[in-house]
């Protein structure tokens, strides 16, 4: 299973990825281990995820949700 998560960084903004554990990928996010991104905006908090088959649904779904502007991450965040 492939999982497409966003996290709330410390700073508002938010993060998409893709991972086949999502806490794990937290604890890598938190612990300075993830993306570049995350080690300068701090990663707080899961908001959301979504579970796939396969990796390449997941990453099709990764770069939707990439493409959104803020508000409609929360709206889709809100469903």
């Amino acid at each position: 299973m492939y999982f497409v998560y966003i996290l709330k960084c410390k700073d508002g903004s938010l993060y998409t990825g893709i991972t086949t554990n999502v806490e794990r990928r937290f604890k890598e996010h938190k612990d300075g281990k993830g993306g570049a991104y995350t080690r300068a905006k701090k990663a707080i908090k899961i908001i959301y995820s979504e579970q796939y088959k396969n990796r390449s649904k997941a990453s099709k779904r990764e770069a939707e949700i990439k493409k959104l502007r803020r508000a409609e991450k929360y709206a889709l965040i809100k469903h």
